[in-house]
């Protein structure tokens, strides 16, 4: 109970700590619009370290992880300790790139974190947020050449053991911005590694990369391909 108590604790002030470094590099009017990302994306990367620290959760890694920029990487979500985890790896090859969240996040309580810390949000409801939307992410890509975009083409948590059908954001992404993808898969449900952490020795978590998708519309069927692989090379 202590250790839950403190977890939550801890998280709740991590987060205000972090909102106010978000707020100060996303409102400097000194810094170019790369410059801005770059260090958002940096003091994510803090925040989600220190995170899984404290959990006790060390991130697995399986097959190459792009040295390749300006990709749009596409994964799977039950948790958002996804993110985290993500950004995890990305701090270790010093990734730049913006997440893709729904508007409701930006009007939540914590809706400053997403806002400050350098995410785009799309509201899925009107045309108009849609044109929007595609509007941001093509200027974004336009100023900063090796900018990345992460995305969960699922486009809600998914609370079943299956991958849910993928929405179309992914794809018209990439084709719209002539990108490439990577298919990502996070082996475990990490809402409840979450809820029983922090850990007495460390929790593993496993994340596969899978290769490199040169044509977009080919995402969902390379994502099974995947997944598939995963689950056959644990069934061996």
């Amino acid at each position: 109970m202590l250790s839950q108590l403190k977890k939550y604790s801890y998280m709740i002030a991590l987060g205000a700590k972090y909102i106010k470094i978000f707020k100060r590099i996303y409102q400097n009017p000194f810094i170019s619009l790369r410059q801005k990302h770059k260090a958002l994306s940096k003091e994510r990367q803090n925040y989600s370290n220190a995170v899984l620290k404290l959990l006790n959760i060390e991130v697995i890694t399986h097959g190459d992880i792009p040295k390749e920029e300006r990709l749009v990487y596409a994964i799977n979500h039950r948790s958002l300790l996804d993110i985290i985890t993500m950004e995890h790896i990305f701090s270790q090859s010093d990734k730049m790139g913006v997440w893709i969240a729904k508007q409701e996040l930006f009007d939540a309580f914590y809706g400053d974190f997403f806002k400050y810390s350098g995410c785009v949000s799309v509201d899925l409801e009107t045309k108009r947020g849609l044109v929007s939307f595609f509007k941001t992410i093509k200027h974004l890509l336009s100023k900063i050449e090796d900018l990345n975009i992460y995305i969960f083409p699922e486009g809600e948590r998914n609370k079943t053991d299956k991958i849910l059908p993928f929405q179309g954001g992914a794809v018209k992404i990439a084709k719209a911005n002539n990108m490439k993808i990577v298919p990502v898969f996070i082996d475990d449900k990490l809402e409840r590694v979450f809820k029983n952490s922090p850990y007495q020795t460390p929790y593993k978590v496993h994340v596969h990369f899978g290769e490199i998708i040169e044509n977009p519309d080919e995402l969902e069927e390379h994502y099974h391909t995947l997944v598939a692989s995963v689950t056959k090379e644990k069934q061996a």
